[in-house]
């Protein structure tokens, strides 16, 4: 999430109560998480094993429960909870207000664009022209909707994350004060869930289509012209590049990459990063040639085994 300014060093840290490392006057422009992180902006890292993974980031601020000298060019807020005063740059720039209207009064809604009954629009939306919002769907706020966009009934955009840490006490919920843009020509099918952004933004790109029942989690950036077929369930911050056609089931683990033009077989599990241009089946997906090889040697194994002769 980008600041509405730039705040100086020494400002973050009053307002969460730390002690800093770096120059007072060194310039903080937004916060981020780790697979988001941007130049200016500030990440929290709160176990020795993510310590360098995130000194070394792109971020220019890092929350850290350890007393470190700050890398060249960078700055430390050393707090001895770092998930927690994560959580309260999202209270202290965007904080909770509930909605007053089913359709909230700044919402931009663009010229020949139907919004059915039962729609709900929170605050900080624009929709843009020639879109159909279908009945009884949510855009919960902070969404940009591009023209020429189809949205099913039932769809949920801008959820929460699904982001926890785990606590003597329960689980803490990492607060979520990112958006969602949907892009030209993208139609969504019913029952769908796109969750917004920790604090980047969760990306739909042009002419991708959805399904019904499709789950997007956080931060995850879809490319152009993607094909999506019923639940799909796709986790957070994964990069799906352009042209991907995911079938029916497919499930992708967070943070992985799927390469441009890539094609998942229906109900196959994704768990690490899959080159473009081929296409994959299975769980744990490989390409789909070898995985059906693998399935065919499986079926005349017990004819194999019971031609063997045991000898004590």
């Amino acid at each position: 999430m980008k600041l509405d300014r730039a705040y100086r060093l020494e400002e973050i840290a009053q307002l969460l109560g730390c002690d800093f490392k770096g120059d007072p006057n060194f310039p903080v422009l937004g916060f981020n998480e780790i697979h988001r992180v941007e130049q200016g902006d500030i990440v929290f890292v709160d176990h020795p094993k993510y310590y360098d993974k995130a000194l070394n980031s792109a971020a220019s601020i890092v929350i850290i429960n350890q007393d470190r000298e700050a890398p060249a060019g960078k700055a430390l807020l050393l707090s001895d909870d770092p998930f927690r005063d994560f959580n309260k740059l999202s209270i202290a720039f965007k904080p909770f207000a509930a909605p007053t209207n089913q359709i909230s009064a700044d919402a931009s809604i663009g010229e020949n664009t139907h919004i059915m009954p039962g729609v709900f629009i929170g605050p900080r939306i624009q929709i843009g022209s020639n879109c159909r919002i279908h009945p009884n769907v949510t855009i919960i706020g902070d969404t940009k909707i591009g023209d020429n966009v189809i949205i099913q009934a039932n769809t949920v955009i801008g959820s929460d994350a699904f982001y926890y840490k785990k606590r003597p006490e329960g689980y803490d919920r990492l607060l979520s004060s990112g958006d969602v843009v949907i892009e030209d020509n993208v139609e969504i099918g019913a029952s769908c869930t796109i969750d917004r952004g920790v604090s980047g933004t969760t990306l739909i790109g042009e002419g991708s289509k959805f399904d019904n029942q499709v789950q997007i989690g956080h931060d995850t950036h879809v490319g152009k012209h993607c094909l999506f077929a019923a639940q799909v369930g796709v986790a957070g911050c994964v990069n799906i590049k352009d042209r991907v056609t995911l079938w029916g089931q497919v499930g992708i683990n967070s943070g992985v990459t799927l390469g441009e033009g890539a094609i998942v077989l229906g109900q196959s599990g994704v768990t690490k990063s899959l080159e473009g241009g081929k296409t994959y089946f299975g769980a744990p997906a490989e390409e789909s040639r070898r995985k059906y090889r693998e399935l065919a040697s499986m079926r005349i194994l017990p004819e194999i085994i019971e031609g063997i002769e045991f000898r004590s």
